[in-house]
Protein backbone atom coordinates (compact mmCIF):
# COMPACT_ATOMS: atom_id res chain seq x y z
CA UNK A 1 0.00 0.00 0.00
CA UNK A 2 1.33 3.33 -1.38
CA UNK A 3 1.27 6.75 1.32
CA UNK A 4 -1.20 8.27 -0.89
CA UNK A 5 -3.98 5.48 -0.17
CA UNK A 6 -3.20 5.40 3.30
CA UNK A 7 -3.92 9.23 3.19
CA UNK A 8 -7.22 8.79 1.62
CA UNK A 9 -10.64 8.18 3.35
CA UNK A 10 -11.70 4.99 4.07
CA UNK A 11 -14.84 3.64 2.89
CA UNK A 12 -17.13 1.27 5.21
CA UNK A 13 -19.42 -0.76 3.65
CA UNK A 14 -21.78 -2.89 5.56
CA UNK A 15 -23.63 -5.89 4.83
CA UNK A 16 -26.96 -6.56 6.68
CA UNK A 17 -28.22 -9.48 8.79
CA UNK A 18 -31.15 -11.65 7.57
CA UNK A 19 -33.44 -8.82 6.74
CA UNK A 20 -31.60 -7.13 4.62
CA UNK A 21 -33.03 -3.54 4.85
CA UNK A 22 -29.89 -1.89 6.45
CA UNK A 23 -32.32 0.22 8.85
CA UNK A 24 -30.89 -1.68 11.56
CA UNK A 25 -27.22 -0.47 11.48
CA UNK A 26 -28.97 3.44 11.98
CA UNK A 27 -27.41 3.74 15.72
CA UNK A 28 -23.95 2.44 14.62
CA UNK A 29 -23.47 4.19 11.93
CA UNK A 30 -24.14 7.33 14.06
CA UNK A 31 -21.82 6.03 16.62
CA UNK A 32 -19.59 6.38 13.78
CA UNK A 33 -19.45 10.10 14.13
CA UNK A 34 -18.34 10.83 10.40
CA UNK A 35 -15.27 8.24 11.06
CA UNK A 36 -15.76 6.68 7.56
CA UNK A 37 -17.74 7.25 4.28
CA UNK A 38 -20.39 4.53 4.95
CA UNK A 39 -22.22 2.41 2.47
CA UNK A 40 -24.80 0.13 3.23
CA UNK A 41 -26.00 -2.78 1.21
CA UNK A 42 -29.78 -3.62 0.87
CA UNK A 43 -31.41 -7.02 -0.70
CA UNK A 44 -34.34 -7.05 -2.48
CA UNK A 45 -37.46 -7.39 0.23
CA UNK A 46 -39.18 -9.23 -2.36
CA UNK A 47 -36.72 -11.64 -4.65
CA UNK A 48 -35.49 -14.54 -2.91
CA UNK A 49 -32.05 -15.11 -4.06
CA UNK A 50 -28.85 -17.22 -3.18
CA UNK A 51 -26.12 -16.49 -1.72
CA UNK A 52 -24.18 -16.06 -5.31
CA UNK A 53 -26.91 -14.18 -6.77
CA UNK A 54 -26.24 -11.46 -3.67
CA UNK A 55 -22.49 -11.45 -4.54
CA UNK A 56 -23.81 -8.92 -7.00
CA UNK A 57 -25.10 -6.51 -4.77
CA UNK A 58 -21.80 -6.28 -2.48
CA UNK A 59 -19.52 -6.12 -5.71
CA UNK A 60 -21.47 -2.77 -6.99
CA UNK A 61 -21.23 -1.76 -3.71
CA UNK A 62 -17.39 -1.73 -3.20
CA UNK A 63 -15.70 1.01 -4.66
CA UNK A 64 -13.21 0.20 -7.54
CA UNK A 65 -10.67 3.25 -6.47
CA UNK A 66 -10.15 3.65 -2.88
CA UNK A 67 -9.47 1.51 0.39
CA UNK A 68 -12.67 0.02 1.85
CA UNK A 69 -13.22 -1.99 4.58
CA UNK A 70 -16.30 -4.61 4.78
CA UNK A 71 -18.49 -4.93 7.83
CA UNK A 72 -21.12 -7.91 7.44
CA UNK A 73 -23.46 -8.98 10.07
CA UNK A 74 -24.59 -12.34 10.65
CA UNK A 75 -26.12 -13.59 7.83
CA UNK A 76 -24.42 -11.57 5.38
CA UNK A 77 -20.87 -12.92 6.99
CA UNK A 78 -20.38 -15.57 3.88
CA UNK A 79 -21.12 -12.93 1.57
CA UNK A 80 -18.48 -11.28 3.10
CA UNK A 81 -15.82 -13.87 3.66
CA UNK A 82 -16.51 -15.17 -0.27
CA UNK A 83 -16.11 -11.88 -1.94
CA UNK A 84 -13.05 -11.10 0.26
CA UNK A 85 -11.15 -14.13 -0.92
CA UNK A 86 -11.22 -12.72 -4.56
CA UNK A 87 -8.64 -10.88 -2.87
CA UNK A 88 -10.15 -7.14 -4.21
CA UNK A 89 -6.52 -4.41 -4.53
CA UNK A 90 -8.22 -2.14 -2.32
CA UNK A 91 -9.88 -3.84 0.01
CA UNK A 92 -7.99 -3.34 3.08
CA UNK A 93 -9.18 -5.44 5.80
CA UNK A 94 -12.76 -7.24 6.87
CA UNK A 95 -15.24 -7.25 10.18
CA UNK A 96 -17.10 -10.14 10.64
CA UNK A 97 -19.95 -9.47 13.51
CA UNK A 98 -21.62 -12.89 14.86
CA UNK A 99 -19.97 -14.85 11.52
CA UNK A 100 -19.73 -18.12 10.57
CA UNK A 101 -18.20 -19.88 7.71
CA UNK A 102 -20.84 -23.34 7.66
CA UNK A 103 -24.29 -23.42 9.33
CA UNK A 104 -24.02 -22.10 12.90
CA UNK A 105 -26.81 -24.32 13.72
CA UNK A 106 -25.75 -27.97 14.16
CA UNK A 107 -27.45 -31.27 14.72
CA UNK A 108 -31.20 -31.47 15.63
CA UNK A 109 -31.41 -28.06 15.67
CA UNK A 110 -30.74 -27.76 12.07
CA UNK A 111 -32.84 -30.42 10.86
CA UNK A 112 -35.55 -28.05 12.38
CA UNK A 113 -34.45 -25.29 10.92
CA UNK A 114 -34.47 -26.48 7.66
CA UNK A 115 -38.22 -28.22 8.33
CA UNK A 116 -39.61 -25.39 9.25
CA UNK A 117 -38.07 -22.29 7.44
CA UNK A 118 -41.24 -22.56 4.94
CA UNK A 119 -43.82 -21.22 8.08
CA UNK A 120 -41.58 -19.60 10.66
CA UNK A 121 -42.07 -16.10 9.59
CA UNK A 122 -45.58 -16.08 8.38
CA UNK A 123 -46.58 -14.53 11.62
CA UNK A 124 -44.84 -11.39 13.03
CA UNK A 125 -42.29 -11.94 15.35
CA UNK A 126 -43.28 -11.83 19.23
CA UNK A 127 -41.34 -9.77 21.15
CA UNK A 128 -40.19 -13.12 23.67
CA UNK A 129 -38.71 -14.32 20.55
CA UNK A 130 -36.92 -11.32 19.68
CA UNK A 131 -35.66 -11.03 23.41
CA UNK A 132 -34.64 -14.52 23.54
CA UNK A 133 -32.96 -14.99 20.44
CA UNK A 134 -32.01 -11.50 18.70
CA UNK A 135 -31.80 -8.56 21.06
CA UNK A 136 -31.63 -9.79 24.68
CA UNK A 137 -33.85 -9.43 27.80
CA UNK A 138 -33.29 -5.79 28.07
CA UNK A 139 -33.63 -4.67 24.75
CA UNK A 140 -35.30 -1.43 24.28
CA UNK A 141 -39.29 -0.97 22.99
CA UNK A 142 -37.95 1.01 19.97
CA UNK A 143 -35.32 -1.53 19.45
CA UNK A 144 -38.01 -3.87 19.25
CA UNK A 145 -40.32 -1.97 16.80
CA UNK A 146 -37.66 -1.95 14.72
CA UNK A 147 -36.46 -5.27 14.48
CA UNK A 148 -40.13 -6.38 13.59
CA UNK A 149 -40.76 -3.59 11.37
CA UNK A 150 -37.39 -4.76 9.33
CA UNK A 151 -38.18 -8.34 9.21
CA UNK A 152 -41.60 -7.72 8.47
CA UNK A 153 -40.91 -5.02 5.80
CA UNK A 154 -39.61 -8.32 3.86
CA UNK A 155 -41.44 -11.25 1.95
CA UNK A 156 -41.85 -14.41 4.39
CA UNK A 157 -40.49 -16.92 1.88
CA UNK A 158 -37.44 -14.55 0.78
CA UNK A 159 -36.83 -14.57 4.75
CA UNK A 160 -37.50 -18.69 4.51
CA UNK A 161 -34.90 -18.87 1.87
CA UNK A 162 -32.17 -16.71 3.22
CA UNK A 163 -32.34 -19.43 6.42
CA UNK A 164 -31.96 -22.39 4.38
CA UNK A 165 -28.93 -20.86 2.65
CA UNK A 166 -27.38 -19.86 5.97
CA UNK A 167 -28.27 -23.71 7.32
CA UNK A 168 -26.73 -25.05 3.69
CA UNK A 169 -23.44 -21.97 3.45
CA UNK A 170 -20.18 -23.64 3.25
CA UNK A 171 -17.57 -20.55 2.68
CA UNK A 172 -14.26 -21.95 4.81
CA UNK A 173 -12.30 -22.73 1.63
CA UNK A 174 -12.87 -18.89 1.08
CA UNK A 175 -12.06 -18.01 4.36
CA UNK A 176 -8.54 -19.44 3.87
CA UNK A 177 -8.20 -17.41 0.45
CA UNK A 178 -8.77 -14.03 2.53
CA UNK A 179 -5.09 -12.12 2.77
CA UNK A 180 -6.36 -9.00 4.30
CA UNK A 181 -6.50 -8.63 8.53
CA UNK A 182 -10.16 -10.00 9.77
CA UNK A 183 -11.77 -8.79 12.90
CA UNK A 184 -14.47 -10.92 14.49
CA UNK A 185 -17.09 -9.14 16.48
CA UNK A 186 -17.83 -11.94 19.02
CA UNK A 187 -21.56 -10.80 21.20
CA UNK A 188 -21.04 -13.00 24.57
CA UNK A 189 -24.21 -13.84 24.80
CA UNK A 190 -25.49 -14.59 21.49
CA UNK A 191 -28.41 -17.44 21.80
CA UNK A 192 -28.03 -17.83 17.48
CA UNK A 193 -24.38 -17.90 16.81
CA UNK A 194 -22.59 -19.62 18.83
CA UNK A 195 -18.84 -20.06 20.22
CA UNK A 196 -18.10 -22.97 17.76
CA UNK A 197 -18.81 -21.06 15.18
CA UNK A 198 -15.44 -18.78 16.21
CA UNK A 199 -13.70 -21.44 16.96
CA UNK A 200 -14.31 -22.82 13.57
CA UNK A 201 -13.19 -19.42 11.82
CA UNK A 202 -9.75 -19.65 13.77
CA UNK A 203 -8.82 -22.88 13.16
CA UNK A 204 -8.76 -22.16 9.44
CA UNK A 205 -7.14 -18.11 10.23
CA UNK A 206 -5.35 -18.36 13.76
CA UNK A 207 -4.02 -14.69 12.94
CA UNK A 208 -7.80 -13.76 13.03
CA UNK A 209 -8.62 -10.68 15.85
CA UNK A 210 -11.21 -10.89 17.91
CA UNK A 211 -13.26 -8.68 20.42
CA UNK A 212 -15.65 -10.19 22.68
CA UNK A 213 -17.88 -7.45 23.53
CA UNK A 214 -20.56 -7.93 26.18
CA UNK A 215 -23.85 -8.56 24.44
CA UNK A 216 -26.80 -10.28 22.49
CA UNK A 217 -26.87 -11.28 19.22
CA UNK A 218 -28.07 -7.80 17.62
CA UNK A 219 -24.45 -6.51 18.84
CA UNK A 220 -24.35 -3.80 16.42
CA UNK A 221 -27.63 -2.33 17.55
CA UNK A 222 -27.30 -3.31 21.45
CA UNK A 223 -23.73 -1.79 21.76
CA UNK A 224 -23.80 0.57 19.19
CA UNK A 225 -20.73 2.60 20.69
CA UNK A 226 -18.57 -0.30 21.90
CA UNK A 227 -18.90 -1.71 18.86
CA UNK A 228 -17.94 1.48 16.57
CA UNK A 229 -15.11 2.38 19.15
CA UNK A 230 -13.57 -1.09 18.26
CA UNK A 231 -13.98 -1.37 14.81
CA UNK A 232 -12.83 2.48 14.20
CA UNK A 233 -9.42 0.98 16.33
CA UNK A 234 -9.26 -1.81 13.84
CA UNK A 235 -9.62 0.12 10.82
CA UNK A 236 -6.76 2.60 12.31
CA UNK A 237 -4.38 -0.42 13.28
CA UNK A 238 -4.84 -1.28 9.43
CA UNK A 239 -3.88 2.61 8.38
CA UNK A 240 -0.50 1.95 10.71
CA UNK A 241 0.52 -0.69 8.69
Amino acid sequence: MDGSTKTQRVKLVLLPGMDGTGDLFSKFAAALAGEFEIATVRYPTEESLSYSELEDFVRVACPTSGPFVLLAESYSTPLAIKYAASNPENLEGVVLCAGFATSPMRGWRRFLGWLLAPVMFRIPLPDLVVKLWLAGPEASSPLLRSVRSAVSSVRPKVLAARLRGVLACEVRTEMGQVTVPVLYLQAKQDRLVGRACLDELRRIKPQMAVAALEGPHLLLQREPYKAAETVVGFVRSLRQR
